[in-house]
């Protein structure tokens, strides 16, 4: 099923409110900017589980901040760390 377009908004506008590189990768290969609205409204279901890549000056906020917005709407996405 289609999110809406709420959760589409929100996701777009709560990633540009960081300076991080915030990407979304469904499936194997599928990379969304989360700061593209257009890439999200062709990306967004409910049915997925999206890893984020994130990274940059004040990425701890921003990962707490991106989780939020997804748990908010009722989709399920997940970290993925950096090796250290």
């Amino acid at each position: 099923m289609k999110s809406s377009i709420r959760s589409i908004v929100d996701i777009n506008m709560t990633a540009n409110g960081f300076s991080s590189s915030i990407v979304l990768v469904v499936g194997e290969d599928h990379y969304v900017d989360a700061k593209s609205i257009l890439g999200l409204s062709m990306t967004l279901y409910r049915d997925q589980t999206y890893r984020l890549y994130i990274h940059g000056p004040d990425e701890a906020e921003a990962k707490a901040a991106m989780l939020d917005v997804f748990a908010r709407h009722h989709l399920q996405a997940e970290l993925v760390v950096k090796p250290s």
